[in-house]
């Protein structure tokens, strides 16, 4: 069995500092190729029509690690549960949900210079595996004293680069798969190492012979690429705009550095076995404003 340890100190919630109150006038929006697949509860609607409320479309999995894009009027202001949201001068937003995000969300809109709205959105409720592994070897479960500072640092490295507010939205059309192979591990599952409750894992494990390219799911800049961080070894971030950010670990080899602006579909490394892990896989990570979410709910439901 493969087993990815890496999200114990991984994937804690970031601070953003506050968006500007309002964006620039710009054209209007035109459809992209697709919508984000996999999601167990969308959210759509239909064209406007001319005695039609304004634009609000919503595209996504409405549901804990679901990530949610968003179309409104240009000049729209919108926040959700509270937080203003980046909205681009195309009327364009994203949000998410965490692992134990609540039942309900509320987003309060502003269109353009139309009334305020308020919609409540119900967030369907899931269930997760469990996990239970042991004979493992004690460092795996729980990490050494003289490893604690090294972890802070790392730790402090990892959310400084995810705390970036870009105003890019390459993450509009959602994630292109990185590799393909079989999935070892699924987000959200509660482990059990050696008879003691872990950190949820926190992300999408494919298993893949070390070496197999690993390409950029979206376009996006390059914020972090170090090649040994303790718990998830070889990594990179990418950030795609408006807090959203993939993140693949694990690798045994790295193609980029930080600050390099990779397309879709470029190689950006290699799969390995680096880090708190068993075995070669790649761990994809998500994250929306530093909130782990879901990669398989932003990925087409094929991998072909």
């Amino acid at each position: 069995m493969i087993f990815c340890a890496c999200c114990d100190d991984n994937f804690h919630p970031v601070a953003f500092p506050a968006l500007p109150s309002s964006p620039p006038a710009c054209p209007a929006f035109a459809p992209t190729r697709r919508a984000l697949l996999g999601a167990p509860a969308l959210l759509c609607a239909a064209p406007a029509r001319a005695l039609d409320p304004p634009r609000f479309d919503l595209t996504g999995a409405v549901t804990p690690g679901g990530l949610v894009r968003g179309q409104a009027l240009p000049l729209s202001r919108i926040s959700f549960n509270g937080r203003p949201l980046r909205v681009s001068p195309e009327g364009r937003f994203a949000f998410g949900f965490g692992r134990d995000a609540n039942t309900v969300a509320v987003l309060d809109i502003l269109h353009g210079n139309s009334r305020p709205e308020t919609r409540r959105l119900e967030v369907t409720p899931r269930t997760y595996a469990e996990q239970r592994i042991n004979g493992l070897p004690g460092a795996m479960v729980t990490p050494p004293p003289d490893t604690q500072e090294r972890i802070r640092r790392e730790q402090a490295q990892l959310n400084a680069a995810r705390a970036h507010d870009r105003a890019a939205t390459d993450w509009w059309e959602g994630l292109d798969w990185p590799c393909r192979g079989p999935i070892s591990g699924v987000f959200g599952s509660r482990r059990i190492l050696n008879g003691e409750p872990r950190a949820p894992h926190l992300g999408l494990d494919i298993a893949a012979p070390t070496g197999t390219p690993v390409l950029a799911g979206a376009t996006g800049v390059v914020r972090l690429a170090e090649p040994d961080l303790y718990f998830s070894g070889g990594s990179v971030l990418l950030d795609h705009g408006h807090t959203v950010m993939s993140f693949y670990i694990h690798l045994s080899r790295l193609d980029v550095k930080p600050g390099d602006m990779v397309a879709r579909g470029a190689v950006i490394g290699a799969v390995g076995a680096t880090g708190r892990v068993t075995g070669a896989h790649l761990h994809l990570g998500l994250f929306w404003a530093g909130v782990a979410l879901d990669p398989a709910l932003a990925l087409p439901a094929s991998q072909d």
